[in-house]
């Protein structure tokens, strides 16, 4: 009785809240529909009101008008802008208008008050919260999880208050299904109950289900780097996006998505998680790979030594101070045929300020003297016929692209001025190959530093930012995922490449499938010397995999972190292993392995040792419902996919296929350990291995 009435409270609360917001989304509507009316006959009336008149007094006053006309529609974009932001918080709110509810009794308050908790937040008439976002302080009693006395932060103060009741809900739009009163995450039904839903080709948000330790990472103060190490499973990607939406809402004012940037492990990966931030109404940041990065800055094809050093980087530093550059260091600057910026006046550029130790500071006074010399250029050609007759002789269509209209100078000094215009855009990518320090012959000067006859992509890159400077100064955060993969050097260039950043770090030591990349050490090591100090989380609950599943992955743990690893699913299917007599049986063996997944829903994977392995396994289950998957490639919704364990990373299925799980393909080695251990890892109901063989002696 007493839970029915309950039910129907919060029942007819959610109808009234869904009422509210189907009102203001129909406001908002007419609003934008009405403003864009109004804002069209503003502009239509003011454009009508001018006077075109050549005449010189009344250009100046076209001129007002005109300025007049754009402060106008400023005003209506500023409100558009507004609007479209409810707008788009009320559409996101109205497919289920909250998750949770906390009841507050606050200080000096005689009554406590509910507080609805969703995935934005909306304000009434009155400009009162009716639902509150997830990411504002006070909902932070409620991922805190602990009733009674208890308190968050506001504006740099502590208020303390008593939580009395932490409520969740199923809902769907207008429709509440169910409600949970709990005090205790890993026993919530709704956890549980996301958790048990079938995987697919796309991430999902964990707004509704984060967990305490989850969410001491997303509201974790900002520190110049955060390095979090978590198990398999422990929803580090999830935390990590959500990181990215708190950062978003807590620094809203001034934060944009194009400054932070989230570096992913390969392209299949950043596919998979690219819908989870506009799902929550947040714009993505900038997601590229370590690839993509090096792609974008021309280094495509130089590749990285596996066994990169530090030693490497360290001796481009002591080196750059005292560098000396001789007439071959440096090359001309041309546009087409014409020579711009000349060798030798670039050298006597550096060379004029040999004062100042050679560096970017050295470099950038350089290029600021090339730039001047580029001006002196542009203002002597601009009176120089030839130069004039080459721009009036470019087409039609090319003096609009330029000018923006058709050449017609009255005077010689508008002709004057539409050459230099010209010669501007002529001369544009001189002035950002000078920016770039395109005029120096880099390979050559870094082969001489390090004695060396080729530079890598890492040690050329460094010695760029070493000599030249250069990077993302405007990055604010880099988001790191599965840190675990890259060497010291390529974290030491992402540093200095992002020199005013700060650092989210996250990966799981034993998912470290490469060889001679940096440990967790080396990595508070060297993040710890840049920028002064490492702040360090740990996630030790699984979520993904089923505990037969998490118990079979975490005999490839050491002692210390099987013992701190469990899994809040429930009990599921045991492992299944195939100990196979030879290659017809181990063959067939794995076809029926394919053949019965392919009957089940959901995603299947079947995880290859290496990348040439998984095109050996293609051949060999040609004709079978597999899909294998390329770098560039996307996951099938449902079905068997076929990928490499490095492609896997960062992924998870309902069921995993993993062959070859015999001690030939899976010695006792740290990183045959750790790819079994990644595979095994990305199953959340059920996992078959298949040995050509007796079972790799790391799992008997």
């Amino acid at each position: 009785m007493e839970q029915d009435r309950v039910f129907e409270e919060e029942q007819r609360h959610l109808s009234n809240t869904y009422a509210k917001l189907e009102a203001i989304e129909s406001e908002v509507r007419d609003q934008l529909e009405s403003d864009l009316a109004e804002a069209l006959e503003s502009t239509e009336e003011l454009f009508e009101a001018m006077s075109l008149n050549q005449d010189a007094d009344i250009q100046l006053e076209t001129l007002a008008e005109l300025e007049a006309m754009n402060r106008v529609i400023e005003g209506y974009n500023l409100s558009a802008d507004i609007k479209t932001e409810k707008l788009r918080r009320a559409q996101l709110l109205l497919l289920s208008p909250y998750f949770a509810k906390v009841r507050l009794k606050f200080e000096h308050a005689d009554e406590p008050k509910d507080i609805y908790i969703g995935a934005a937040g909306m304000t009434d008439d009155m400009r009162r919260h009716f639902i509150v976002d997830w990411r504002s302080p006070v909902a932070e009693v409620y991922y805190n999880q602990a009733n009674g006395a208890t308190s968050y932060e506001a504006n740099g103060r502590t208020i303390e208050v008593d939580l009395q009741l932490r409520r969740q809900f199923d809902i769907c739009r207008d429709e509440l299904r169910a409600y949970f009163d709990t005090t205790v995450a890993i026993e919530d039904p709704l956890l549980l109950a996301s958790l048990s839903k079938r995987r697919t080709a796309r991430l999902t948000d964990i707004t509704t289900t984060i967990q305490k330790e989850q969410n001491q990472v997303i509201r974790h103060a900002d520190v110049p780097v955060l390095l979090v190490h978590g198990i398999a499973g422990s929803g580090k990607t999830s935390v990590l996006l959500q990181r990215i939406a708190y950062l978003f809402y807590t620094e809203r004012e001034n934060l944009k998505p194009s400054d932070v940037y989230l570096i992913t492990p390969n392209e299949v990966f950043g596919r998979y998680i690219d819908n989870v931030l506009p799902d929550m109404g947040e714009s993505n940041p900038q997601i590229l790979t370590w690839d993509g990065l090096m792609a974008r800055l021309g280094l495509a094809g130089r590749g990285i030594a596996k066994n990169g050093s530090l030693d490497v980087l360290a001796r481009i530093d002591a080196a750059v101070p005292s560098l000396q550059l001789g007439q071959g260091d440096y090359c001309d600057l041309r546009v087409d045929d014409e020579r711009v910026v000349a060798a030798a006046q670039a050298r006597a550029s550096v060379e004029k300020f040999s004062r100042i130790p050679m560096g970017p500071h050295r470099i950038a006074l350089a290029i600021e003297d090339l730039k001047e010399k580029v001006e002196q250029r542009i203002m002597r050609l601009s009176r120089d016929e030839a130069t004039q007759d080459a721009m009036m002789s470019l087409s039609n269509e090319e003096q609009i692209s330029l000018f923006g209209q058709q050449l017609a100078p009255l005077d010689d000094e508008e002709l004057v001025s539409c050459t230099r215009q010209y010669l501007r855009a002529r001369y544009a990518r001189v002035l950002d190959d000078l920016d770039d320090g395109a005029w120096l012959r880099l390979d050559r000067i870094g082969m001489r530093v390090l004695d060396a006859q080729t530079l890598d992509a890492v040690e050329w890159l460094y010695l760029k930012l070493a000599l030249v400077g250069g990077g993302e100064r405007y990055a604010r955060y880099v988001m790191v995922d599965e840190v675990q993969d890259y060497t010291t050097t390529q974290l030491a260039v992402l540093a200095r490449f992002f020199p005013n950043a700060h650092f989210l770090l996250l990966g799981d030591e034993n998912q470290a499938v490469n060889e001679g990349t940096a440990s967790f050490a080396e990595i508070r090591n060297l993040f710890g010397e840049i920028l002064g100090s490492v702040d360090e989380c740990a996630l030790m609950i699984s979520y993904r995999s089923s505990p037969e599943i998490t118990d079979l992955f975490c005999k490839l743990l050491d002692e210390t972190e099987r013992v701190q690893a469990t899994s809040v699913q429930p009990s599921g299917t045991s492992p299944i292993i195939i100990e196979c007599d030879g290659r017809d049986e181990y063959e067939a063996a794995l076809r029926q392995a394919v053949a019965d997944a392919a009957d089940d829903e959901g995603l299947t994977a079947i995880i290859a040792n290496s990348r040439s392995r998984a095109k050996q396994l293609a051949k060999i289950l040609a004709g079978t419902a597999v899909q294998q998957v390329s770098d560039d490639g996307r996951l099938p919704s449902e079905g068997v996919a076929l990928l490499d364990v490095k492609l896997a990373k960062g992924l998870e299925f309902d069921q995993v296929i993993i062959p070859d799980v015999q001690d030939g393909a899976f010695p006792d080695e740290p990183i045959r350990r750790h790819r079994l251990y990644t595979a095994i890892s990305r199953a959340t109901k059920r996992v078959t291995l298949v040995a050509n063989g007796r079972l790799t002696g790391l799992l008997r």
